[in-house]
């Protein structure tokens, strides 16, 4: 497929902004806030590149490009809290490639922005991928697209403590129930307390539109929640030890019917096949528009170390 080939992210170079190399370089052609703001909403995704910004260096740029950091409540990928509201990128094995998704997608609210930081390049591979999800949504089958008007039905269970998959804990970050109740009661939620964890149920759409452009785009991690998308012998291995319903995390249509295996694995397929590759080198930093283009992580070898902080 073709059809994430004619859009790609804007590039700044310290050249193309008329500023020097260096990280307060960078922040001073950032001060301009607005118009920041209307290039990330008409590029979609900006890549800094040349900048040569290191870690300790990030906070400054970050508190021009994300005003208000948010922290990663609800979050089911594993990643670890580094600084202010600044995570690791997702810790899956080097070897795997990580699907086409908009952060947060299955949850309530969502960050509207995401800055991935490259603090250290891999030895090889470790692209980031965007897709334009507007693109990808044009790209699915019109069967597809229409099974999943009624929207989607997302199920975690997450232990307390122990068990398969984050605690509840860790994806709240809270070890008090009454401050998640609340949080899943404002997010229209419906939650249960097991014995050794917490169920939770969440109906969401499958697509939304941009609060400014109004695009209409693919929102939402059905092939990432869904058993088909994993591999033939991991998935054989879970349904033996455990039903669907007590998977650390399974989705289906809202009306509770399965989602067809040949479904998920085309919006994983051309969500990918769309995606345009950023390579890193360190000190480079991707902005992205959470609703109008999704992400993900290229396989790799060697260390690789990708922060990630988000904004409203």
């Amino acid at each position: 497929m073709e059809v994430g080939a004619s859009w790609k992210p804007f590039e700044v170079t310290p050249d193309a902004a008329g500023v020097p190399a260096n990280a307060p370089g960078l922040r001073s052609y950032l001060e301009d806030t607005g118009a920041m703001d209307r290039l990330l909403t008409e590029q979609k995704a900006v890549v800094f590149r040349g900048f040569g910004v290191r870690a300790d260096q990030l906070d400054g740029v970050m508190d021009l490009l994300l005003r208000n950091r948010l922290n990663y409540v609800h979050g089911n990928s594993p990643r670890t809290k580094v600084g202010r509201n600044v995570y690791t990128s997702t810790e899956y094995p080097a070897e795997l490639t990580i699907s086409m998704h908009n952060e947060l997608s299955y949850a309530a609210t969502w960050p509207a922005r995401l800055l991935f930081f490259c603090e250290t390049a891999a030895a090889t591979g470790g692209a980031t991928p965007v897709a334009d999800g507007g693109r990808w949504l044009a790209g699915l089958d019109p069967e597809v697209t229409e099974s999943f008007s009624g929207g989607l039905r997302y199920v975690q269970n997450l232990p307390d403590g122990h068990g398969l998959g984050r605690s509840w804990q860790d994806t709240f970050e809270t070890g008090d129930r009454d401050q998640v109740e609340a949080y899943l009661s404002a997010a229209g939620a419906t939650w249960e307390w097991k014995k050794r964890g917490l169920r939770v149920t969440q109906v969401r759409s499958a697509t939304t539109c941009h609060p400014v452009t109004g695009a209409e785009v693919w929102f939402n991690q059905a092939d990432q929640w869904h058993l088909a998308t994993l591999d033939s012998d991991t998935a054989a291995g879970l349904a033996q030890i455990m039903p669907e319903e007590d998977l650390p995390q399974s989705v289906r249509f809202a009306d509770g019917t399965p989602i067809p295996d040949d479904h998920v694995r085309q919006i994983r397929d051309r969500g990918l096949d769309a995606a345009v590759d950023v390579d890193w080198n360190s000190g480079d930093l991707l902005l992205i528009d959470n609703v109008l283009v999704a992400h993900g992580r290229r396989g790799f070898t060697g260390q690789r170390r990708v922060l990630v902080a988000m904004s409203d």
